[in-house]
């Protein structure tokens, strides 16, 4: 026997909320959400737990380090 055959099953993923959490959350497109890996999704989660939202003075520097043209 292989040792696949000894692996426990594993837990389906949760698909509902990936979806919800990319297309609700994240405010991506269908197309956007489906061409992101599990890794890049899951590290997205993680960036979004707990972090504020990036203060106006940050957002100004930026504007004025990358102006629209």
């Amino acid at each position: 026997m292989t040792g696949a055959a000894h692996r426990p099953a594993a837990a389906p993923l949760p698909w509902d909320d990936i979806i919800r959490f990319g297309l609700g959350v994240l405010r991506l497109s269908p197309d956007a959400l489906w061409s992101l890996t599990l890794p890049e999704i899951a590290a997205a989660a993680r960036r979004g737990a707990g972090l504020a939202p990036p203060a106006r003075a940050d957002l100004d520097a930026l504007l004025a380090a990358f102006p629209d043209e």
